[in-house]
């Protein structure tokens, strides 16, 4: 057998595919060595001597339909939203000012004005704020 190889590269590029997908008929393989031009080549693609096969796979339009968070795979953390991790984090900060103000370490007072810092982002974790609690309230 020949080595069509080139050929089959040479034919790829002219059609704007991939290598895998240019088929070449068996039996008219001297043919297909002589293709020097986009000529040749769209001759014999019109002869059925040169196929391009389908694409193998999921096709893009359908694998962007299949992004949503319900078909999603895998630790939470990194495929978590702004807003959920927006949200997980704000819940745990009210959490502890909630304990704090409850067992009489911080006045309702403070607890208010934490807790509007809160939501207006002021703090990155539950640590960040109790290192503003330690250096502001209970100095």
């Amino acid at each position: 057998m020949v080595n069509v190889k080139n050929k089959r590269r040479l034919i790829a590029r002219y059609l704007g595919v991939g290598v895998d997908r240019v088929w070449i008929d068996p039996e008219a393989v001297d043919e297909v060595m002589d293709v020097d031009t986009r000529e040749d080549v769209l001759i014999l693609l019109r002869r059925g001597v040169v196929k391009v096969k389908k694409v193998k796979g999921q096709k893009h339009e359908v694998r962007k339909k299949k992004r949503g968070p319900g078909s999603r795979k895998g630790p939470k953390t990194s495929r978590m939203s702004k807003k959920e991790r927006w949200m997980q984090r704000v819940r745990a900060q009210r959490k502890l000012l909630r304990y704090l103000r409850d067992k009489g370490l911080i006045t309702r007072k403070q607890y208010r004005v934490l807790y509007m810092r809160v939501k207006g982002g002021m703090f990155r974790s539950k640590a960040h704020l109790l290192d503003y609690i330690k250096e502001n309230i209970w100095r």
